[in-house]
């Protein structure tokens, strides 16, 4: 069982448990480890303890972040950026959208690497064209991630290998290295563009919802369609989406799992109080 595994489980052991409050012992046992390893796994892991990671998912931190994020991300970080550890997203990412003939009769002109790897919230799927990257899922099951990959594009020619495009994304999980860029070339409809591009302004640490999302692309009234394609999002972490939660502070569903929007969101909370420290 790899560390995130146990990260999860002891995430989802706190919040089915939550109203016991359970101890370090309670969760370390839990997940089959002495309380002592698991407080030095955990902390190594997110950079704080498990006590004060837990703090970074109540609804009232996530509510007081919400507050700061409407007064400082939408009225001064879309339009001038961020410096230091909060710099913006979209500095270094960056979305080609792919005309109609790039996905025509699924993909047949497309020669699409793929392969798999691992970070800190678990095993993921990458895949990418010859322009940057069109997919990173998440998964439990590998072969149910690769035959979605196949399933998307089913007339692609596909070779299990990784190229300069992957080594990027590799080197940000691994060494928390942002490149110079990262390139994606994603299948989406204009407005799917509009609204991934939104979240790639959204700086570490901060939490957005889904009208700012709305309000940000000039479509106040499109809360529930900004959270379709928030949900259709292709590429995990690297396109944040797990910073959009609900406007009561709930952290909402994701598309590979609450659990692992929980160890995001709190993950990025501990790095960014390193930061400062």
């Amino acid at each position: 069982m790899s560390n995130y595994q146990r990260i999860a489980e002891a995430i989802q052991y706190i919040r089915t448990n939550f109203k016991e409050q359970p101890s370090l012992d309670d969760i370390a046992a839990n997940v089959h480890l002495s309380p002592f390893h698991f407080q030095r796994m955990f902390t190594e892991w997110a950079g704080v303890s498990p006590k004060k990671f837990l703090q970074y998912l109540t609804v009232s931190y996530a509510k007081d972040i919400l507050k700061e994020s409407k007064a400082t991300v939408f009225d001064a970080s879309f339009e001038a950026g961020l410096s230091g550890t909060s710099r913006l997203h979209d500095l270094f990412v960056s979305i080609e959208g792919m005309t109609p003939g790039d996905y025509k009769n699924g993909g047949a002109a497309l020669t699409i690497h793929y392969n798999i790897y691992d970070s800190p919230f678990g095993a993921y799927l990458l895949a990418s064209t010859s322009k940057g990257i069109c997919t990173l899922f998440f998964y439990d099951d590998k072969n149910i991630a690769i035959a979605q990959l196949k399933q998307e594009w089913p007339n692609a020619t596909f070779i299990q290998q990784g190229d300069t495009y992957h080594e990027a994304i590799q080197s940000f999980f691994q060494q928390g290295n942002k490149p110079e860029q990262i390139k994606l070339h994603l299948k989406g409809t204009d407005f799917q563009l509009k609204v991934w591009e939104a979240l790639l302004k959204i700086p570490e640490g901060a939490l957005v919802d889904y009208s700012g999302i709305a309000k940000q692309i000039g479509k106040a009234q499109a809360s529930r369609a900004v959270g379709t394609a928030i949900g259709n999002n292709p590429v995990g972490y690297i396109i944040p989406c797990h910073r959009v939660i609900k406007n009561v502070g709930v952290i909402g569903e994701y598309r590979w799992g609450t659990t692992r929007k929980m160890a995001m969101i709190g993950w990025e909370a501990g790095q960014m109080e390193n930061a400062a420290s």
